[in-house]
């Protein structure tokens, strides 16, 4: 089990991807053909599922589809797992989303989140975003951890655990390139004059990541390199003498 840094989540939350229930629902997936076959064979697109949770405002059962331009909502102690095309999510508990639609009906182009936290590996592409209220993330091919802080003026986390990510808030702009887990803050309110600023690894595991690209038949730039670096939110495989996060005054 790879290391990992908690704030203000648990345990369990972190590993959801032990259960049973959700082995056995991925080994199901899997071996029904993914996303393409269940699409053309018009079942439900939901990997895993524990407690309740609403689709546009009624309740949500395992065997429905969740498309593009749907909301998702769920409570306490309930979180889900599913696939819209190349893009694989799992959603925290107490999580208000919206995924809205793309150029096609199977197409991510925005998902945009309220409250909560999101897990997501997708596969490559372009003109997609992740959108909070203090940040916004232009997701290529990637795996990406986002929470929302509404405890604490909606302050956003996001890490970028693979690839390139375009970074901006309120009128801030960088880009992440990351090997292992490049990890930001979308401030509420400027922190040293910066909107976006430099943050640890926290509340997600390498494990769980690992788990959503396998649903869409990828790996994560670690398993590629078949080797880890330090997780302590700078971005990279190899650390080497004066080689910082990019956000870290110079």
């Amino acid at each position: 089990m790879s290391r990992h840094t908690l704030q203000g989540r648990t345990e369990e939350e972190v590993l959801w991807f032990r259960r049973r229930t959700v082995l056995q629902g991925a080994l199901a997936w899997t071996a029904a053909g993914g996303f393409a076959a269940a699409h053309a064979q018009q079942r439900g697109n939901i990997v895993a599922m524990q407690g309740d949770a609403l689709l546009n405002g009624q309740q949500l059962r395992g065997q429905q589809v969740i498309q593009t331009g749907d909301r998702i909502e769920t409570g306490p102690g309930s979180n889900l797992s599913f696939v819209i095309g190349s893009a694989a999510l799992h959603v925290r508990e107490n999580s208000r989303i919206t995924v809205e639609r793309g150029q096609t009906l199977n197409t991510i182009s925005v998902l945009r989140m309220l409250t909560g936290a999101v897990v997501s590996v997708w596969g490559r592409g372009s003109n997609r975003q992740i959108v909070t209220p203090t940040l916004t993330a232009g997701i290529r091919g990637t795996g990406v951890y986002t929470e929302v802080f509404a405890q604490e003026s909606y302050r956003s986390y996001f890490c970028n655990c693979y690839g390139t990510v375009d970074m901006s808030a309120s009128g801030e702009r960088l880009v992440s390139q990351s090997e292992y887990h490049q990890s930001f803050w979308g401030e509420a309110e400027p922190r040293g004059g910066r909107m976006l600023t430099p943050a640890l690894a926290i509340n997600h595991t390498d494990e769980e990541v690992e788990f959503l690209a396998a649903l869409i038949n990828q790996q994560t730039a670690w398993q590629i390199a078949g080797r880890k670096g330090v997780k302590d939110g700078s971005g990279y495989m190899d650390p080497r003498p004066g080689q910082v996060h990019p956000l870290t005054p110079r």
